[in-house]
């Protein structure tokens, strides 16, 4: 019997990427005795991908156009520390068909598909002809090079609406717009071009009939330079807003047999018809009746890679590797099965109550589930890192196994509520409403969930109750008892010197002002023998408690509770098992002085570039009528009249950059008129 012979890995490979994913390629590098190369930009200089790196390689300053995209310097940072390959992560240059020609002719390898599978499945449109060809179902649309408004919309008003435009170069989830009705399509062809031109350089859309209640379900394939594909399963990833996916679980649900066999067959044959080599997700838009068309193939590692990897045991980041050395697939198709149920969670730094808007800033505090069997974390932060306005504002990815979907949900559940993050607004607690709505605990999945459950996902404001307030002003009272004490006349011991609040003749009352969110309480502490009578209101509790480092064990009435506290720039942040309260502390003295004026004008809700100016200057508009487009993080972000009024001016101009909180428009609210009969 000969045996045959396998390709020896690489020595040093190059992450032409930043963030959770060069990290979790490093670790998989670590794990296999292969060095790494990180690259980074000014924004990222003291980044965890740098930190965790064997060594790092400056590349340019922090938009990305100047550094992450510039394919030159990546090539020349390979060059100078020798690495064999290039492993582009995805985003960026990850499907790049000019940058894996420039590897190629530099003597590096790309740690992914050929050129000419990257080329065939580049374009939207190319890609769905050559599936035609090979019997793939596809979507009814229109896919030619055809870019005139007045021709899209006919072809829209044929396919009949809803109809969704789509970038032919586009992914995750940029470059798309659903457009109900032949008025609508020409204002979210321009958007989508202009979002499409931004991210991917190139304009040219297609149009396709829009599924209702559609399912997303994609299929991780990979092929090898022998020949060789297979598929790794399915993921439904249907929970999605603004076309971004939010949460993602392998298997999906409901599937049967049957559907899977004849998935993974169009999939695989998907990547046999392009000469597939290395990772790949053919994905596909599916009726809830089990129909499915084929809609793009993405020609690298997909964000939510882990799920498949908990429910197959595979470390597709090692099977990339050993494939881009030339080595053959590890296992056959028969090899390979299902084992329990996972879930990915996106933790973004991004505020859902206000349109899901990219929050910024630095992580003062940030505190994630330990890791086990059970639950994963991906992340490229750590505390005291930055969430900058130049990248996606992901914080991590939360991973989770059980045996079955209910306990899988479970985990789930239980990890979100773990998660401590100060300095940033996270999407933690909307994410926690979202795993506990019907439609997605039943399975009753389709793109349109998060608009269907959104009175259970975007409830108003509800005050903290009276024990949580207690629980504020005790860790207060906690952590200023925990401060250091002041020396008095030389002598540490000194009564004087002591924060517990001793009095001779009598308790300690102190006062304090507490505001969460439009609510505010004046609370009173008392000190007593066996802890403290907190007035709250018309109620007063009984409270003591012990505080560890952030962990505060209170008891409420007789109610035993554990909390973590942050108190951080004069706000406290109280995290329980419950969720999460911000608690502002109103100090009177801070506030002596201030000027009594306030500017007016709408403000820039965070750093960005004027795209468009949408609002005529001088005229009347109604309460919520777009006034301007700001991009940010590729995206677009309508900024709305919220009121009835009048535009007397823009303060800025498109292709302005700036900054969080800027002065965009002077803008008038209309005064109400009330008209008194006689």
């Amino acid at each position: 019997m000969s045996l045959a012979i396998v390709q020896p890995m690489f020595d040093k490979i190059l992450i032409a990427n930043r963030g959770e994913i060069a990290c979790r390629v490093i670790g998989t590098c670590r794990r296999l005795g292969i060095r790494t190369v990180a690259v980074f930009s000014d924004a990222d200089r003291h980044a965890r991908h740098v930190r965790m790196a064997d060594e790092a390689v400056h590349i340019g300053a922090a938009p990305a156009s100047e550094s992450y995209l510039l394919s030159d310097r990546i090539l020349d940072a390979a060059r100078q520390t020798g690495a064999q390959a290039v492993h582009p992560g995805y985003g960026f240059l990850s499907e790049n068909a000019g940058f894996a020609e420039a590897c190629a002719a530099a003597g590096i390898v790309f740690i992914g598909p050929p050129v000419s599978a990257i080329h065939a499945m580049g374009s939207k449109s190319a890609a769905k002809a050559l599936m035609d060809k090979a019997g793939v179902p596809l979507t009814p649309g229109y896919h030619g090079k055809e870019q005139a408004p007045d021709f899209l919309r006919k072809q829209a008003d044929q396919i009949g609406y809803p109809v969704l435009i789509k970038a032919v170069s586009g992914g995750g989830g940029k470059g798309m717009r659903l457009v109900e009705k032949s008025e609508e399509f020409e204002a979210a062809l321009a958007s989508c071009q202009r979002e499409a031109t931004a991210s991917f350089g190139d304009p040219v859309v297609l149009v396709e009939k829009y599924v209702t209640q559609p399912r997303h379900i994609e299929i991780q394939v990979f092929g090898d330079s022998h020949g060789n594909v297979v598929h790794l399963f399915e993921r439904d990833c249907s929970v999605q807003r603004r076309h971004q996916k939010v949460l993602e679980e392998a298997p999906a649900p409901g599937m049967t047999a049957e559907r899977r066999a004849a998935m993974g067959k169009a999939a695989t044959d998907a990547a046999k018809a392009v000469g597939y080599v290395g990772a790949g997700t053919v994905e596909f838009i599916a009726h809830q009746d089990g129909t499915f068309y084929f809609m793009e193939m993405n020609t690298r590692l997909q964000v939510e890679h882990p799920v498949t990897e908990m429910i197959t045991g595979v470390d597709l980041v090692e099977w990339q590797l050993r494939i881009a050395a030339g080595q053959p697939l590890p296992l056959a198709q028969d090899q390979l099965s299902i084992n329990g149920h996972a879930l990915e969670a996106r933790i973004y730094a991004e505020d859902a109550d206000k349109g899901f808007l990219p929050s910024i800033g630095p992580l003062t505090f940030l505190a994630t589930p330990e890791p086990s069997a059970h639950v994963r974390i991906d992340s490229g932060v750590e505390q005291g890192d930055q969430i900058s306005p130049y990248y996606d504002p992901m914080i991590a990815k939360l991973i989770v196994w059980d045996e079955d979907r209910p306990r899988a949900l479970q985990r789930m559940q239980q990890a979100l509520c773990e998660f401590r993050i100060v300095g940033v607004t996270a999407n933690t607690a909307f994410l926690k409403r979202l795993i506990a709505t019907d439609s997605f605990s039943n399975a009753r999945l389709d793109t349109g969930l998060i608009e269907r459950e959104s009175a259970a996902l975007f409830p108003k404001h509800v005050a903290p109750a009276a024990s949580e307030w207690a629980m504020a002003a005790l860790a207060l009272v906690l952590i200023e008892q925990a401060a250091p004490a002041v020396v008095v006349d030389g002598d540490p011991h000194s009564p004087w010197a002591s924060r517990n609040g001793f009095r001779l003749n009598g308790a300690l009352t102190r006062s304090l002002h507490l505001l969460s969110g439009d609510t505010d309480r004046k609370l009173r502490i008392r000190n007593a023998n066996d802890g403290y009578r907190i007035h709250v209101g018309d109620s007063v509790l009984h409270a003591r408690g012990t505080l560890e480092g952030e962990r505060l064990r209170a008891e409420i009435d007789g109610h035993a509770i554990r909390a973590d506290v942050v108190l951080s720039s004069e706000r406290l942040h109280l995290f329980t098992d419950e969720g999460q309260h911000r608690f502002d502390i109103d100090d009177p003295l801070a506030h002596a002085g201030e000027a009594a004026c306030h500017h007016g004008g709408l403000l820039a809700p965070m750093p960005g570039k004027i795209i468009a100016l949408l609002a005529p200057v001088g005229e009347s508009v109604e309460q919520g009528a777009p006034l301007l487009v700001l991009e940010a993080m590729k995206m677009e972000h309508t900024v709305a009249a919220p009121n009835s009024g009048i535009v007397n001016a823009f303060l800025v101009a498109v292709g302005d950059q700036v900054a969080d909180g800027a002065a965009l428009v002077d803008f008038e609210v209309a005064t109400a008129v009330v008209e008194i009969s006689q």
